[in-house]
């Protein structure tokens, strides 16, 4: 048993040496062939079974979550969308700061606000309403600190952002180098 443990850890050395090699030159089509195949049969219940990865690729979409965006600009706001489409920041939390955040595609959300029942939505000036309809999607972005930035997808360089008083920013006046950006959802 000794020995043949030995002559497998070799293996399995010369193998992974051999696999992180391919992947440092760049793998021929084969290669990345039988990678692909590995991989999907990892991925599978059974080691016989290949699955289908292609349906990996969209695992988030249709995950909604409920969250509070809170901007610790000033002394903190959470996000919050009033039933009259108006967006500002709050200092407590309530209904209208509840927002569910649903996938789109990958990296790109809608935010939807559960107690006024309107979208956040964002014009072509960068300014924020709430709307009825899902007419905004937003690029979310995990930055170092572990906060996010939600970057219009329709205007690009045009961010979600809170003033120090609470009060929505324009999003062309702002970058993500700015704390009044970062967002940290909260439960």
């Amino acid at each position: 048993p000794r020995l043949s443990m030995s002559v497998l850890s070799v293996v399995v050395s010369l193998l992974l040496s051999g696999l992180l090699s391919g992947s440092a030159r760049g793998r021929s089509g084969a290669e990345e062939k039988l990678w692909e195949t590995l991989y999907s049969r990892s991925l599978a219940r059974n080691p016989w079974e290949k699955r289908d990865i292609s349906q990996d690729r969209d695992y988030l979409t249709g995950i909604k979550r409920l969250r509070r965006l809170y901007c610790n600009v000033g002394i903190g706001f959470h996000l919050q969308v009033l039933p009259d489409g108006k967006i500002n920041g709050t200092h407590n939390e309530n209904g209208y700061s509840l927002l569910e955040i649903s996938p789109v595609d990958r990296g790109v959300v809608t935010l939807f606000s559960v107690h006024s029942r309107l979208f956040v939505a964002m014009n072509i000036k960068g300014n924020l309403y709430g709307s009825v309809r899902n007419e905004c999607t937003f690029r979310e972005t995990l930055l170092a600190n572990n906060y996010n930035t939600y970057e219009s997808v329709a205007h690009p360089a045009m961010y979600v952002a809170l003033s120090k008083t609470g009060r929505a920013k324009r999003g062309n006046r702002v970058t993500t180098a700015m704390t009044v950006t970062h967002f940290l959802p909260r439960m």
